[in-house]
């Protein structure tokens, strides 16, 4: 178990505050993009690490609407270690939330729902960790190490705990261990990229998607591509940008927790709802009450938050280091109170002023009073319009002949063009059609991000785009947009997405991983 490391002492007088407030920083919800290293402490456990959460409206498997969650934990696996391998943290609760009616502006989790994992082994007198032969079937004799999980959805609004299921995890892809993740049923060969069926998932991620019989949620929790794409390291080495720019994410893995959640069981899609997740770690007491050893530590052990993700961008790219472990300790309902400065007045939209705008002789963005950058991040809540149509989704690019990209998606969302008709009030960027230069009469949200948040949304680009336009005034947006989209030379994933179910691409082959532009 990693030992909870405590704050620094100049954060006591904020930590503080939260205190006064009846917020509990470091206990668990009661019964510009994100490259992964957020903030300080929580870099140095990455099993709890998150790195990117998604929500977004789909179909499940009877054509009903259902809300699409997941959450990447643990960054940068790199493919085909050994002999012991990336898996989920035992010590470790992931969970994601959603907030319903007042609790969304509240920033308040009305539900939750918490993955918990246990591993066995097979055979512990071998260094065979992970793989003891070809792996046929999950946890089949090949699978010398099997992760279980169970799922519970909590009801905040009256402490109610459900266990919705369980589910079994399947095998990382080692490469000829894991043949069925790869082209042609290979070791040898490349993952497969992306489909549009559930027939052509691979046979390891059709094994483990498990649906629950009782109340119609899905899920599915493993190994995945890293889908989120930018050149993080020109981002952060003084916006030296470059064109073609490189993926810092390209050629990793990560572990993705993924739950389909009928529209019945947040009380129907005429709503906007808010969307995070947080990791929080098992902790015990320092020491015993009389004498009484392991079993009262285990009684008295509680659980630690360690990490919070909710939109891309946030707490790495507006957040000061000041503040950057808090936002992980913490809920988003203090974000008004400690964190809305930050998006008040951003100092990214000052660095791009001074860094890339003005030596180019291009205007400068407007970097105070920005509340329209303060509607995207405050409560620091992904909102999903859930009275729009299912999502617009994207495959394996534009042009691929079995898997393209749905047509009128855009990497861009609302800034390409992708745009959703909205039934219901309530999201905080729902539009008048006759803003967007068609008829009036109707309400148009974004198609992906900032209203909720899909695999291949292009969040760099889309939040670059949002700070240095002005889009505060509804009636007179001023969209600023002078490369075209393309602000770190990257558009697009290595590995082409899924359009089913866990929609997440194919982790990459240990034994041939896919690198691009590097």
């Amino acid at each position: 178990m990693i030992n909870r490391i405590p704050l620094k002492p100049r954060r006591a007088l904020t930590l503080a505050l939260i205190a006064l407030m009846g917020v509990a920083p470091v206990a668990p919800v009661p019964a510009l993009a994100s490259s992964h290293m957020d903030a300080p402490l929580i870099t140095r456990d990455p099993a709890a690490n998150t790195t990117d959460v998604y929500a977004f409206v789909r179909p499940d498997q009877g054509g009903n609407k259902s809300l699409v969650l997941a959450l990447g934990v643990y960054p940068h696996e790199n493919p085909g270690v050994g002999p012991n391998k990336y898996n989920f943290d035992e010590s470790v609760r992931y969970e994601l939330h959603v907030a319903l009616g007042s609790d969304v502006a509240a920033g308040r989790p009305t539900i939750t729902y918490r993955f918990e994992f246990k591993t066995k082994f097979k055979r512990t007198n071998t260094i065979l960790q992970s793989y003891q032969g070809v792996i046929n079937d999950i946890d089949d004799a090949g699978q010398n190490l099997t992760q279980t999980y169970t799922v519970r959805k909590i009801d905040n609004r009256n402490a109610l705990v459900t266990l919705l299921g369980s589910g079994v995890v399947p095998p990382n892809n080692q490469g000829n261990a894991t043949p069925f993740y790869n082209d042609g049923n290979n070791g040898e060969n490349s993952a497969r990229k992306g489909v549009a069926t559930a027939a052509q998932l691979d046979k390891y991620t059709t094994q483990a998607i498990t649906t629950f019989p009782n109340n119609g949620y899905t899920a599915f929790a493993g190994q995945r591509d890293d889908g989120f794409y930018g050149d993080i390291q020109a981002v952060f080495d003084l916006l030296k940008l470059r064109n073609p720019g490189k993926d810092s994410q390209s050629g990793f893995n990560i572990h993705m927790i993924a739950l389909r959640v009928p529209l019945s069981e947040l009380g129907g899609d005429q709503q906007t709802v808010g969307v995070f997740a947080t990791t929080s770690r098992l902790s015990l007491a320092a020491q015993t009450t009389h004498g009484r050893g392991i079993l009262d530590l285990i009684r008295r052990a509680t659980f630690t938050q360690v990490a919070r993700q909710g939109n891309p961008l946030f707490n790495e790219a507006l957040v000061a280091i000041d503040d950057k472990d808090t936002y992980s300790r913490t809920l988003p309902s203090v974000d008004n109170i400690i964190f809305r400065k930050y998006a008040m007045n951003p100092e990214l939209t000052t660095l791009i002023n001074g860094l890339v705008l003005q030596p180019n002789s291009l205007p400068a963005a407007p970097d105070t009073n920005r509340a329209d950058i303060a509607a995207i991040f405050i409560p620091d809540l992904i909102k999903v319009d859930l009275s729009t149509d299912p999502v617009r989704l994207a495959g394996n690019g534009p042009t691929d002949a079995n898997n393209p990209d749905d047509a009128g998606f855009s990497r861009l969302s609302i800034f390409g063009g992708d745009i959703l008709e909205s039934r219901a009030a309530g999201h905080p960027f729902r539009l008048p059609s006759e803003f967007l230069g068609m008829p009036a009469g109707k309400f148009f949200v974004p198609g992906g991000w900032p209203n909720g948040r899909r695999f291949g949304d292009d969040v760099i680009d889309i939040g670059v785009i949002a700070l240095i336009s002005d889009l505060r005034n509804p009636a007179n947006l001023k969209i600023f947009d002078p490369l075209k989209g393309n602000y770190d030379g990257v558009t697009g994933n290595e590995m082409g997405y899924n359009k089913v179910f866990p929609y997440e691409s194919t982790p990459q082959n240990g034994r041939k991983i896919v690198v691009l532009n590097q």
